[in-house]
């Protein structure tokens, strides 16, 4: 079953996907699409407020945020990885769990990249939001090095996140039931 949506002008079949018995949601794929990468990147950056930096969260997030630093003629932007890894100095680190994983996660952000997100403007760019624990985790990480978070994308806001109104997104993705229909 599939669920057929135009994003930033680009017509895509999103797959649905049993979350248990009786939920599904449709699969947003972001990553090895460059046509609808860079589209949304495009329409994204018309609805962002005026910052210093993007941050997201690894791995999803990242053609998104490179193509909205180049689109906006941005030297750096900031991921905040799932692991630490050898070259960072140092890390923060925030817990998370996501709707599409299946265990507790953890992001780390680099005390390097911290330090120069202290108080600078920090816009955060997610691919979907959905329960927000991603979000939130982001937030935590980015309030942990002093940054100021100016706002909050996403390309879909699937289900409930739809109704927030601190977060600007492109499109509402439905929720779908055993059946495959919206709910």
């Amino acid at each position: 079953m599939y669920y057929e949506m135009t994003i930033a002008g680009c017509k895509r079949q999103l797959p649905l996907c049993r979350l248990n018995d009786d939920l599904m949601i449709g699969a947003f794929v972001i990553i090895g699409d460059y046509e609808l990468t860079v589209a949304c990147a495009r329409d994204l950056l018309k609805i962002a407020p005026e910052y210093d930096y993007l941050i997201s969260a690894e791995a999803k997030g990242i053609p998104l945020a490179h193509e909205m630093a180049q689109q906006h003629g941005d030297k750096k932007y900031f991921v905040a990885r799932k692991g630490p890894k050898l070259y960072m100095t140092g890390v923060f680190k925030a817990d998370v769990r996501s709707i599409t994983t299946e265990k507790q996660q953890s992001l780390y952000l680099d005390v390097a990249d911290a330090e120069l997100m202290k108080g600078k403007k920090i816009l955060i760019v997610d691919d979907v939001i959905s329960t927000g624990e991603s979000l939130y985790a982001l937030e935590q990480l980015v309030q942990q090095a002093g940054g100021e978070i100016c706002g909050k994308l996403a390309v879909l806001a699937e289900g409930d996140a739809a109704k927030r109104t601190d977060i600007g997104f492109l499109e509402e993705l439905p929720l779908f039931n055993s059946k495959g229909e919206a709910i």
